[in-house]
């Protein structure tokens, strides 16, 4: 149980560090993943809200603290990089429907980027499945919920 609690908040740090950093450096260092390229429909790849500050700081973030709870740091790596892998995928999956930056999709925003690292952490960790299972869903609706807050606390730009 305290190892699904370490992993809910390893996702919760590796989708909240970029926005973090992104308001200590502003726009120092906010180049976009897909550099700002189109895909073939004339739309961005990811968009610009999609960096490698970003990935670099939950990537990072991760990994610092797997390493302190003796998971290891490139388990914390991997973790970090596959939920934001997760987020890249939603953002090109909303980009080809025509949704834009920014737009909110419930489950689509959230699963994605709990699903893929818990995937690891079931593999890697030995993890029950629905354990990692039940980790993804208590992420997806506790992101749903306090999103909002955080938005209406000035901490987020959306309120999603």
């Amino acid at each position: 149980m305290l190892l699904s609690l370490e992993l809910f908040v390893m996702l919760v740090m590796a989708n909240g560090s970029p926005v973090v950093v992104a308001r200590l450096l502003h726009q120092r260092g906010n180049w976009p993943v897909d550099g700002g390229r189109r895909w073939r429909d004339g739309r961005p790849i990811f968009g610009a809200s999609k960096t490698w500050r970003g990935l670099i700081a939950g990537t990072a973030c991760c990994s610092l603290f797997a390493g302190l709870l003796g998971v290891g740091w490139l388990f914390g790596a991997l973790f970090g990089l596959l939920a934001l892998v997760g987020d890249l995928l939603s953002s090109f999956t909303k980009r080809r429907v025509g949704m834009p930056a920014s737009a909110r999709a419930a489950w689509l925003d959230q699963l994605p980027e709990a699903v893929l690292p818990m995937t690891l952490a079931w593999w890697w960790l030995n993890l029950p499945a629905w354990e990692a299972g039940a980790v993804s869903v208590l992420f997806a609706l506790s992101n749903m919920l306090v999103s909002p807050l955080l938005y209406r606390l000035g901490i987020r730009k959306q309120p999603h």
